[in-house]
């Protein structure tokens, strides 16, 4: 697969109805929505990214081993329904599954705790981040949707890729999974667990398969477009699939304010527990268009970091719900 998710998006999306922009004073999160319809038209109905998607549901136990860094119930060791979405990336709800912008492919989680509450994990399998603010995200975007095929070079994409190394670096950790439950998923954002004693600890979100399998670019541009949405289906129905949710634990002097800095790979991962996905929710279709999965919707042992991004994914995820709710 190439490594510059946006250079595919430049060519093979550009195409896509655009939206006017609105006044550059409105919010950011506001002005990323808005990029996202510039760059991907805008479908009525569905996401402004992440617009092709499926809804499973399962359950979440904790293990003692989380119970000792939070005490959010989430970890307290007995079964949490939990709601779970699958997604490619990009605005367009027929993108092939096995297209190249279709990565990074993510997964969202909303778990529905005992005292009938919410808290949502939302996680893609790039490993980083490519940028570290909303306002650097709505410039990428811009840059995609300034960089059509017959743009002078350097184009506007490749003009941004040159000053934010992090972006090629990002993109270039994903690749094409041939099943949704063969991938591991990131939250690129950190949080902070604390437990019964007030003991505090920074997290990322690891949500690890029980095998991890990718497909090379050529195999994957031969599958049919839908074989993620069709083959999780066919899965679940020969039984369940597990992914192991892990917390990889901040050292000190580690960043938790930039998302595009990830930490050394020698840092302990913790298993928190066994996300188990049983089956399809019975109107797939009908369960996306109601469910709004924020980032910082967490509950007491969780809070969010100083990460900039988790409010701004946050406002741009309502600005998109709201619209497309309308």
């Amino acid at each position: 697969m190439k490594a510059l998710v946006p250079l595919a998006l430049s060519s093979v999306l550009i195409a896509a109805a655009p939206t006017l922009a609105r006044a550059d004073d409105a919010p950011v999160a506001e002005q990323i929505v808005n990029a996202m319809n510039k760059v991907f038209g805008v479908h009525a109905g569905f996401r402004a990214n992440h617009a092709k998607g499926i809804v499973a549901e399962g359950h979440f136990k904790g293990s003692p081993e989380a119970a000792a860094l939070s005490k959010a119930s989430l970890f307290a060791g007995a079964g949490i329904p939990v709601t779970i979405r699958f997604s490619d990336a990009t605005g367009l709800p027929t993108i092939p599954d096995g297209a190249p912008p279709a990565n990074p492919h993510g997964m969202a989680l909303k778990f529905h705790l005992p005292d009938g509450s919410d808290t949502d994990m939302v996680t893609n399998s790039l490993k980083f981040f490519p940028v570290a603010s909303g306002a650097d995200f709505r410039d990428l975007l811009l840059a995609v949707a300034a960089s059509p095929p017959d743009a002078p070079k350097p184009t506007k994409v490749e003009q941004f890729m040159a000053s934010h190394p992090a972006a090629p670096a990002a993109f270039a950790t994903v690749a094409t999974p041939d099943s949704f439950a063969d991938e591991e998923y990131y939250g690129v954002n950190a949080f902070i667990l604390i437990n019964a004693a007030g003991a505090r600890q920074a997290v990322r979100y690891q949500l690890v398969p029980e095998k991890l399998v990718h497909l090379d670019a050529a195999d994957a541009a031969k599958r049919p477009p839908n074989f993620l949405m069709e083959e999780l289906p066919e899965r679940l129905k020969r039984g369940p699939v597990t992914f192991h949710l892990k917390a990889q634990l901040a050292a000190p002097g580690d960043p938790t304010n930039d998302a595009t800095k990830a930490w050394p790979a020698d840092r302990k991962l913790v298993d928190l527990g066994v996300v188990t996905v049983e089956k399809i929710a019975p109107d797939s279709a009908t369960a996306e268009r109601a469910l709004l999965f924020l980032p910082g919707q967490v509950t007491d042992g969780i809070e969010a970091s100083d990460d900039p991004l988790i409010d701004v994914r946050n406002a741009a995820y309502a600005v998109s719900f709201s619209r497309r709710s309308q």
